[in-house]
């Protein structure tokens, strides 16, 4: 009899995020048990809600946006992106640079798609947002991580990366402001990134989406406008800044120096055209969410919920023996590390596992980040403060007595 088998193209692909762990947790709450879910980035089931004017304007443009639009987008949207890719200085993108996406999750897998050439590698960090390393993997390529160091308050160790670089590698993905750490790179770092890949004429990824979510008076620096020589791919969107993750919309702007990259921006093209075009609806909501960044301004400034979540769970993790985490200024991701030895771990997913079934508290554990000592979990301080206190007190309470099998 015949049977059919997952493409081996899957074999190294994985996405923690929604994995085994989540899969469990989706049992239990079958089962009519309550979790507190920490896993996952999406505001609204947090009573996150968008602000009124993106939710008028998606109301008001549901009529006008029933056809497709450009395969790259509409040009109200792209000009709107245009602008604000000229605030923040990335260098020589026109309308015709600009790409939108249902989400930049879809531009990442078009990007590594148009781009790679089985064998080709691509320096991505560790800890990585997955996406990252299973799309360079179902493209052909090779993803080679590259350490992200936590007593450097998370920036890419620059040694380790030109250690990697290869007569194959092609690109270096740079994930600022940084998910799963909240990480925001200094110009310093990103200067020395930027150097590296002038030395080997190598293309820049730049996954820039939490750049309107920087805490602490903080500046996000656009990677592009410090490389107007090389070829950057700078990815944004709305999901998280307006808070409309459902609404899949995001884009992709290739800056600076296209001159050499005429064969790849020819497989952009083609690739974009393939799928016709992104959610035109959401496409309509860019210039009037462009045009009102305050309330994401207001989530992260002191006494915005995000930034009082930040320093909550920062403060209580510092409170449990055994944890201890760098302070994010970005993002609303903390990756917090675990004294294995005093805990006995040897496997970071049967960590999240039993911490989920005895505590009802769902995490993804550091290795599905790419993370391969099984000593770091990401929690996403969206809930609540109550639950994220319930959540604290609770794993306190599991790791005093907590040792793995």
């Amino acid at each position: 009899m015949r049977t059919f088998e997952k493409s081996t193209k899957l074999d190294n692909v994985c996405y923690d995020i929604r994995g085994p762990v989540m899969d469990e947790a989706n049992k239990m709450i079958a089962q009519g048990e309550k979790i507190i879910k920490l896993n996952i980035g999406n505001p609204a089931p947090f009573g996150f809600e968008a602000p009124e004017a993106i939710i008028d304007k998606m109301s008001e443009n549901l009529t006008l946006t029933e056809g497709y639009s450009d395969s790259k987008g509409l040009f109200s949207a792209r000009e709107a992106i245009l602008s604000y890719c000229q605030k923040k200085n990335m260098p020589n993108v026109t309308i015709n640079d600009i790409y939108t996406g249902n989400g930049v999750s879809e531009l990442i897998t078009l990007s590594m798609q148009g781009l790679l050439n089985n064998g080709d590698e691509v320096l991505v960090p560790s800890p990585d947002y997955p996406l990252w390393t299973a799309s360079v993997t179902l493209a052909g390529g090779t993803a080679v991580h590259y350490i992200c160091d936590e007593q450097s308050e998370w920036f890419p160790d620059i040694e380790d990366m030109k250690r990697k670089i290869t007569d194959k590698t092609k690109a270096i993905v740079v994930i600022n402001p940084n998910n799963p750490t909240g990480a925001l790179y200094s110009k310093e770092v990103l200067q020395q990134i930027v150097e590296l890949a002038r030395e080997h004429e190598l293309i820049l990824f730049a996954d820039e989406i939490y750049d309107r979510l920087v805490m602490d008076g903080e500046e996000h620096v656009a990677l592009s406008s410090l490389a107007p020589d090389l070829l950057t791919v700078s990815f944004n969107g709305l999901s998280k800044s307006h808070l409309i993750a459902g609404y899949r919309c995001g884009w992709m702007c290739l800056c600076g120096d296209k001159s050499k990259a005429k064969g790849y921006i020819e497989g952009i093209n083609l690739l974009s055209s393939m799928r016709l075009c992104s959610n035109v609806p959401a496409q309509s909501l860019i210039p009037t969410a462009l045009a009102n960044l305050e309330d994401a301004r207001e989530m992260v400034a002191p006494g915005g919920r995000i930034y009082e979540q930040r320093e909550y769970i920062y403060n209580a993790i510092q409170d449990i023996p055994g944890l201890s985490a760098y302070k994010p200024k970005a993002a609303f991701y903390i990756f917090p590390k675990l004294d294995i030895k005093k805990f006995n771990i040897t496997n970071d997913e049967q960590f999240s596992l039993d911490l989920l079934k005895e505590k009802k508290i769902l995490i993804t554990h550091g290795g599905g980040f790419h993370w391969e000592t099984p000593d770091h979990f990401r929690i996403v301080y969206l809930p609540c403060i109550d639950d994220l206190k319930n959540s604290m007190d609770a794993m306190k309470d599991f790791l005093a007595t907590y040792k793995q099998k």
